[in-house]
């Protein structure tokens, strides 16, 4: 799907930029052109332009032959004559610079007489000529100017070969620089689209299990329906903790799906954000020691930022009970929280078995465990991570995570402070 909208992606671009240069070319083109043909037509006004006394004639046409030496020495070749013929069509008089031969004034004043026209353009000798016939003055018959127009239209053709190259060339480098952009702008999009059908799949995978167990135990219920409720309470304490599990991880999808939406807004308040880590950790201190852990943490007293307070609340409960998960029996957590600059970061620290190179990547992915079946039996469903790095981004702060296996992991929250001091 994603290999087609790329080459649909390339095949419009192309198609753009090929009318674009196109429209372009063929502009240039006809500008040009109508350049070329003023400028032949300017210079076949000045060799036709002559007095009607046949003593003038000869007069203007040397200072025309005199005019196109020195456009030869400059190498602007123009070659120009004129043929005066009588009504029968013959030859009386003819004028030029170069030296041409009558074989070749003859074919000349064929090949105009035969375009049936008084001006026009015709192929001699692998030159073209550009001609006027007009009535010679006092009755002397036509007078036929030619002009050597080769060097104009083999400008105009090597014109369209250059532009035919060029466009080729360009199309080329096009196509494969509108291919790299297109794969580097549909990866993001492949990346979220596998992603959204990695979530379904996951959140239909965990929400199948406890209806299965929902299910399970209704059905015991029926088939002991004449039993009275004390006796068969275990099934239904079976299917409201179920129940409590997938009300859980539905508030999580709903959460997560809402901070996917960028028009999410947040009631934000300046609140002391040590007052808050300190509430966090009064309510999760027993569970620690219960579990026979040490919890060792140090505060910094004072620290105010900006945000929703009980968002915050949340990434250092979701922190603290995934280092509770985590730590080995009899292992330590530690808990630091200081200024620094404009910022206030958090570290929580736990020992235990850590987390290897390749998890660390995907750590904050939805639904992702490192340590699955531990997961179930803590009744988590791996949304934790993710929901702690989406308030902390909200908050327009970071969160990472470091670890040594066998030694420790450490996760570390920077979020912005208010005040200077």
């Amino acid at each position: 799907m994603f290999k087609q909208l790329r080459n649909r992606f390339l095949v419009l671009n192309l198609v753009i930029i090929s009318i674009m240069m196109i429209i372009s070319f063929t502009s240039i083109y006809l500008i040009t052109y109508k350049n070329v043909r003023n400028d032949i037509s300017m210079e076949m006004s000045k060799v036709s332009d002559f007095n009607k006394k046949p003593d003038n004639i000869l007069k203007e046409q040397h200072n025309l032959d005199s005019n196109n030496k020195k456009e030869e020495h400059r190498g602007e070749r123009s070659i120009s004559f004129t043929l005066i013929i009588d009504n029968n069509k013959k030859i009386i008089n003819s004028f030029s610079i170069f030296d041409m031969d009558e074989k070749f004034y003859e074919s000349a004043k064929d090949k105009a007489l035969s375009e049936n026209s008084s001006n026009g353009r015709f192929k001699l000798e692998d030159t073209y000529w550009e001609f006027v016939i007009k009535e010679s003055p006092e009755d002397l018959g036509y007078k036929m100017v030619f002009l050597d127009v080769t060097s104009r239209y083999s400008y105009l053709t090597n014109l369209i070969y250059t532009f035919s190259a060029v466009a080729l060339v360009t199309l080329i480098a096009i196509y494969f620089i509108s291919r790299f952009f297109a794969n580097k702008s549909i990866k993001p999009i492949k990346e979220t689209f596998d992603r959204q059908k990695q979530f379904v799949a996951d959140a239909s995978h965990e929400l199948k299990t406890p209806l299965a167990v929902i299910n399970t135990n209704a059905d015991v219920l029926l088939s002991n329906s004449e039993d009275t409720i004390i006796n068969q309470s275990k099934w239904i304490y079976f299917i409201k903790s179920e129940v409590e599990r997938m009300t859980k991880l539905t508030n999580d999808l709903l959460y997560l799906a809402k901070a996917d939406n960028s028009d999410m807004k947040l009631i934000s308040t300046d609140f002391d954000l040590s007052e808050t880590i300190e509430n966090v950790i009064l309510t999760m201190e027993a569970s620690i020691f219960e579990n026979n852990m040490v919890l060792d943490y140090n505060i910094e007293p004072n620290v105010i930022s900006h945000g929703n307070s009980e968002q915050i609340k949340q990434v250092v409960m979701i922190l603290l009970d995934n280092a509770l998960k985590y730590t080995n029996p009899e292992g330590k957590i530690s808990l630091s929280f200081k200024k620094y600059n404009n910022k206030a970061i958090l570290k929580i620290s736990n020992t235990g078995k850590g987390i290897s190179e390749e998890h660390l990547d995907k750590i904050f992915d939805r639904f992702y465990c490192v340590d699955k079946s531990r997961s179930k039996n803590s009744g988590g469903y791996g949304l934790g991570l993710s929901i702690a790095k989406a308030i902390v981004e909200q908050h327009n702060g970071k969160i990472s995570v470091k670890s040594s296996l066998n030694e420790n992991t450490t996760f570390t929250v920077e979020l912005p402070r208010v005040g200077n001091k």
